[in-house]
């Protein structure tokens, strides 16, 4: 696996070091991986699955490091707004799940009181032990078949507005099959 300061030497942009938040997120992974005892993630294409607790930095750093994606049903999002995310062994069945100690940011500041707040948190990011970053807990997920990677359902065809829908997320409304946005769940209204 490749070290911290490659990951966040690939993380960086034209030049620019990355956000606190995408260091954090790199050395999060590092730390579940090391304790799922998974050297090398890019050979658990299809075992490894990671559930992340928010849109911010967090997925992007997951892809990086273990190559989860949302188009392989690897990379889950659970929106919890929390800095957190659990790492799934499908092979070994087991998960972990790593939150980020927000403690850490206000030691950062004490640490490093003469300098910049984004500085010293990735200062910090980088050179706090992991127990001072995370906490860390075994737990147990359950995947629905239809969401592991590499499974395949048939489409079927809302029968209100004639989308197809794939992976079970059909509805049955009044003995219809209908999507979920014909059933009500939408997340946009027609102009």
């Amino acid at each position: 696996m490749k070290s911290l300061e490659d990951y966040i030497q690939a993380a960086s942009k034209n030049g620019q070091p990355p956000q606190p938040g995408i260091i954090l997120a790199i050395r999060m992974c590092l730390l579940a991986l090391k304790r799922l005892e998974i050297d090398n993630p890019n050979e658990r294409k299809r075992s490894l699955v990671v559930v992340v607790e928010t849109y911010r930095c967090l997925p992007d750093a997951i892809q990086l490091v273990t190559g989860c994606r949302l188009a392989n049903r690897t990379l889950k999002l659970r929106d919890m707004g929390k800095m957190a995310a659990t790492f799934v062994d499908l092979a070994a069945d087991r998960a972990i799940r790593v939150a980020a100690r927000e403690s850490a940011n206000e030691e950062s500041s004490i640490q490093y009181p003469a300098i910049d707040r984004l500085e010293a948190l990735a200062r910090a990011y980088r050179a706090f032990p992991d127990e001072d970053l995370y906490q860390t807990e075994w737990v147990k997920v359950s995947l629905a078949s239809e969401d592991l990677p590499g499974s395949h359902f048939p489409r079927v065809i809302c029968e209100q507005c004639g989308e197809g829908i794939g992976f079970h997320r059909e509805v049955r409304v009044g003995g219809r099959t209908v999507c979920r946005a014909c059933a009500g769940e939408r997340y946009y209204e027609p102009v």
